[in-house]
Formats: structure tokens, C-alpha cells, sequence
């Protein structure tokens, strides 16, 4: 469809309407508006949800394998052997033996649940993650009695680096009075910070000796965990590892201990989009409902502009770019908007908390202590293009009934 200068004059003509379609002027301006918070919205609302999926993703792939081995019967002997053996599997990077248990935290008269990962320094140093998570503290310490505590755990009970910190082990030693839970004092060597607050408040790293004292497992772990070369491919690599593991051994892969998880963030992912959809719908009906209008109240006009010689196709397309400008302007201004936004919601996150003197996205709820964002090229097209498709179908009903008016009508009644 071709617009000639004339055409084009017109239709901005229109869209700077006289004191007495004021009202008109109105609706066009809250179409505009409702078009550009409904395209921002959807651009910043799509990308917090990449970034917090990619975030969470990267958190949970860089402190946890990809896969881990269990034995059936709890604990693996000779595990340097397994290791060696898993390590010559096609498509595995990197094998990490250790011990995983829950115990209770005690200090003074509180206490808190946590895991404890028994690792190796070396192990620990190989996962860029947790090497470069340390805030206080360091690596030297973390030998003999000394553990890696998460820093929203340590603030939880006013502990530092060097303070001594007690951990009981539901599984304790059997006496003839019974079962006793164990307890033991460790000194905190250093704190560490991933940024996801169920690590930071529930994890305990402790050296692997240490681990198989502390849960009696002398030569033994009862862990395994895996990196592959293809997180997003792991079954291949799991049946690799089962040939070469035999009868005895169970897998969990990461994707099937947080399926419900990242299901539940795709779920409300396509909720949202539907959901913030809807305002540029209503926005484009809007700008129906403002070309309706703006035809009526130029009834005299379009009969004036037939009697000089314009076509029916002419008046179509004016009052068609009259409508279209409208949504086209909204989308532009809802995109930079929206990419402005997303590329500061932390910043801007960060502002309103103080402002507001409050905390926006608590990382207890949302497990992550930032507000992460990541742009999809592809989703920001998906979604002008939704934009200007709704724009540009809006006011081709109102052009059709302009271009259908008959010039002596519109004059008589006039």
C-alpha cells in the first residue's frame, strides 16, 4: 500500500485535531500510551524471566552436578577407582566424589537445618562458582576442622570468620541407652556468597576428610556428581555412565530433580505473556474506537475531499496511517522503554527499595538476592511484531467506513 505526500499531510493533519475534538485527541493519545505500557511491559516482564531462569540455571549447574551417582546401599568404596573410571566416559568433563548429609546447626540457643558437602580443595577450586564466591575469610583455612559457611546463614547467627560453629548429625552413634546424635565443634574458615539464598542460607562446605569422620565413612563417600559436556543432553551421557557403572548404582540427573521447578517458570512464563498481551489488545481496541469517532467528526471534510476528485482508496489510506501512526509511534516508545528498563531493573530495583524504605523480591521467596534480566532478540521481535499486526489491523474497519461514505449524505446531514 503506497501513501503519496498528500495522504500522509492529511493524515497528520488529523492527528493534531481542533479544540472542539478534543475528546478525540484524548483517546488517541491513551491508545498510544496503552500500546507503549503494554509493549514495555512485555519486553521487561519477558526479559526478568529469561534472566531469572538463566540465572537460577546457572546457579544450580554451577554448584551441583549435572548428574550424580548414588550407591544402593549409601556409600561408595574405592571411589578413586569409579572416579577414574567415570572420567574416561565420552562427553564427561569432570567427576567430584564427596559426601552429602544434613545436620543442625546450633549456635548458642538458636539452631538451623543445612547441608554439608564434603569436598576436596582441589574439587572445590575446579568449580569457578564457588572458587571466586568467598567474601570473608579464605581457601588457606579450609583444612582440618575448618568449613565454608553461606554467608546469609553466617548473618543468621552474627558469625564471622574464625568463629567456632557446632553441627549435629541427626544420625548419631549407637549406645546401649541408644541412638546419639553427634556433635562437633568446626571453625569457620570462610563465607561464600553464590547469590541464590537457598545456598547461601542453607549450604556447608567441609573438607572431605573431615566429612567422612564427621558422618563415619572412613574411605568411602556416599556421593558422586558428574559434569558433561551437554547439560541440556544428559541422557546420552547417562546411559554411557550406567554401562560403565553396572547393577548397584542409581543417577539423578539435574533435570529430573528441578522438572517441577523450571516447568512451574515456563508455565508462568507463557501465563504472563498471554496475560500482558491482552493490554495492547485493549490498547488497539482503543484505537478503533478513537478512528470511529474521528471519522464521524470528519464526515463533512471526506465529502468535501470526494467532491475535489480524492478516491475511495485515498480516503482509506489516510485515515488508515491516521491509526497506524498511533499504534507505530506507541511501539516504538514502549520498545525503548522497555529495553531501557530491562537493561536497569537493578539499578532501578535497587532506587525504589530505598525510596520506598522496603524489600521489592525477597530473595527468601525468590531465591536469588539480584534481579536478573536477560534479553531475547527474538521474543523483543515476537513481541513489536504483535504490536504492530494489532496497530495496523485496528483502523482498517474505521478507513473502510470512511472511504464507503457517500459525500451527499455526509453533506446534508452536515
Amino acid at each position: 500500500m503506497a501513501f503519496n505526500a498528500f495522504e500522509r499531510m492529511v493524515a497528520l493533519r488529523y492527528l493534531r485535531p481542533r479544540k472542539q475534538e478534543g475528546f478525540v485527541s484524548i483517546i488517541a493519545t491513551l491508545s498510544m500510551l496503552g500500546i507503549a505500557i503494554g509493549v514495555a511491559a512485555l519486553i521487561i516482564v519477558m526479559a526478568v524471566m529469561n534472566g531469572f531462569r538463566q540465572e537460577l540455571l546457572a546457579q544450580i549447574l554451577g554448584a551441583n552436578g549435572h548428574l550424580t551417582v548414588f550407591a544402593d546401599g549409601s556409600r561408595i568404596d574405592r571411589y578413586d577407582d569409579l572416579e577414574r573410571r567415570l572420567a574416561a566416559v565420552p562427553g564427561v568433563v569432570e567427576v567430584t566424589p564427596q559426601i552429602q548429609g544434613e545436620v543442625v546447626v546450633t549456635v548458642d540457643k538458636s539452631a538451623s537445618g543445612a547441608l554439608v558437602r564434603g569436598m576436596t580443595m582441589a574439587d572445590i577450586e575446579a568449580r569457578p562458582i564457588l572458587a571466586g564466591s568467598i567474601v570473608a575469610g579464605s581457601f588457606d583455612d579450609f583444612a582440618g576442622d575448618g568449613v565454608l559457611v553461606g554467608a546469609r546463614l553466617a548473618r543468621k547467627f552474627g558469625l564471622r570468620p574464625g568463629d567456632p560453629i557446632r553441627l549435629l548429625s541427626p544420625s548419631g552413634n549407637t549406645t546401649v541407652m541408644g541412638s546419639v546424635p553427634r556433635l562437633k565443634t568446626y571453625r569457620i574458615a570462610g563465607l561464600f556468597e553464590l547469590g541464590m539464598a537457598v545456598y547461601d542460607e542453607g549450604f556447608i562446605y567441609m573438607p572431605l576428610q573431615a566429612a567422612q569422620v564427621f558422618f563415619r565413612l572412613p574411605d568411602s563417600v556416599n556421593a558422586v556428581e558428574v559434569f558433561v559436556e551437554d547439560p541440556d543432553n544428559v541422557d546420552a551421557a547417562q546411559q554411557a555412565l550406567f554401562r560403565e557403572l553396572g547393577p548397584g548404582y542409581r543417577i539423578v540427573d539435574w533435570q529430573r530433580s528441578n522438572a517441577s521447578f523450571f516447568s512451574a517458570i515456563q508455565v508462568e512464563r507463557n501465563v504472563m505473556f498471554i496475560i500482558l498481551s491482552l493490554i495492547i489488545l485493549v490498547a488497539s481496541f482503543n484505537v478503533l474506537s478513537g478512528q470511529v469517532m474521528l471519522v464521524k467528526n470528519k464526515g463533512r471534510d471526506i465529502a468535501i475531499l470526494r467532491t475535489m476528485g480524492a478516491t475511495r482508496g485515498t480516503i482509506m489510506r489516510i485515515f488508515f496511517v491516521t491509526g497506524a501512526t498511533i499504534g507505530l509511534v506507541g511501539t516504538l516508545l514502549g520498545f525503548a522503554f522497555g529495553l531501557t528498563f530491562a537493561e536497569n531493573i537493578e539499578t532501578i530495583r535497587q532506587w525504589v527499595q530505598d525510596l520506598l524504605d522496603t524489600t521489592l523480591f525477597p530473595p527468601e521467596i525468590y531465591f536469588l538476592t539480584r534481579l536478573p534480566a536477560e534479553v531475547d532478540s527474538f521474543e523483543v521481535a515476537l513481541v513489536v511484531l504483535l504490536a504492530l499486526v494489532l496497530s495496523f489491523l485496528a483502523p482498517l474497519y474505521p478507513a473502510w467506513r470512511a472511504a464507503r461514505l457517500d459525500p451527499v449524505e455526509a453533506l446534508r446531514y452536515e
